[in-house]
C-alpha cells in the first residue's frame, strides 16, 4: 500500500459548502446552552482545546500498545470498549469494535447517517469525515476515496467499509509497518495518525 501525506483542509473534493442539518442543530444547542448559562463560550473553547491537544493521542497510544502486547491486542479485538477502559478511556457508545487490517484486508470507517465517531478515543471528527460527500462516496467507491487521501490499495486486497451508529463505534487497527522492530511504544504511537485509525491512510515508519 502506498501512502503520502496530504493536507485535506484544502481538499475541495470533501467541501460541502453550507453546514449540514446536524451541524446546524449542534450550533443551535450550543447557543441555547450559552443563553441559559449552562456553559460559557470560554468553557466550550477550553473543552475543544482539550480534545485537540489530548484526545487524538489516546487512540495512537492504545494501538501502539496493541502492536507490542499480543494479549492486549486480542482483548481489544474481542471487546474494544473494555480494553480501552484499561486505559481509563470511557467511550460514549455501548460498543467499540476494533477491526484489524491484514495483508488481505483493509478497513475504513464511516457514519452514513451523521458523524458518529469515537470522540473519547480520537478527539473531534475532522470536517471531511462529517461531510456528506465522504459519507456518500466512501460506501460506493472506497478505493477512489482512499486514493484521494494518497492511499492506494492493491486490487487483490479487499476493502471493507464499516458504518458506525449511535450505539456502536469502530476503530481500525492498522498493520505495524516493517522496520519498526525494537521501537518503543512512544515512538510507535508517533507514527499512528487519526486518519490511519479511521482507515483512510496507513502508518508510515518514515514520517
Amino acid at each position: 500500500m502506498k501512502h503520502h501525506d496530504h493536507d485535506h483542509s484544502r481538499d475541495r473534493s470533501f467541501d460541502d459548502g453550507p453546514p449540514s442539518e446536524h451541524e446546524i442543530m449542534s450550533r443551535a444547542m450550543q447557543e441555547l446552552l450559552e443563553a441559559k448559562g449552562v456553559i460559557t463560550a470560554e468553557q466550550l473553547r477550553r473543552r475543544m482545546e482539550q480534545f485537540d491537544a489530548e484526545f487524538p493521542q489516546r487512540g495512537a497510544r492504545v494501538i501502539a500498545h496493541a502492536w507490542v502486547d499480543a494479549d492486549f491486542r486480542q482483548r481489544l479485538l474481542v471487546d474494544g470498549k473494555r480494553a480501552c477502559a484499561e486505559w481509563g478511556i470511557d467511550l460514549e457508545a455501548d460498543r467499540l469494535i476494533a477491526v484489524e487490517n491484514t495483508p488481505r484486508l483493509h478497513n475504513v470507517i464511516v457514519c452514513t447517517l451523521c458523524s458518529c465517531y469515537p470522540r473519547a478515543l480520537l478527539g473531534m471528527p475532522p470536517t471531511w469525515y462529517k461531510s456528506e460527500n465522504y459519507r456518500r462516496r466512501v460506501v460506493r467507491e472506497p478505493r477512489a476515496v482512499l486514493r484521494e487521501f494518497g492511499t492506494v490499495i492493491p486490487e487483490e486486497v479487499e476493502v471493507r467499509v464499516h458504518d458506525s451508529n449511535a450505539d456502536m463505534r469502530y476503530v481500525v487497527v492498522p498493520m505495524r509497518p516493517a522496520g519498526t522492530d525494537g521501537w518503543s511504544e512512544e515512538r510507535l504511537a508517533s507514527i499512528i495518525t487519526r486518519d490511519a485509525l479511521v482507515g483512510v491512510t496507513v502508518p508510515d515508519a518514515k514520517r
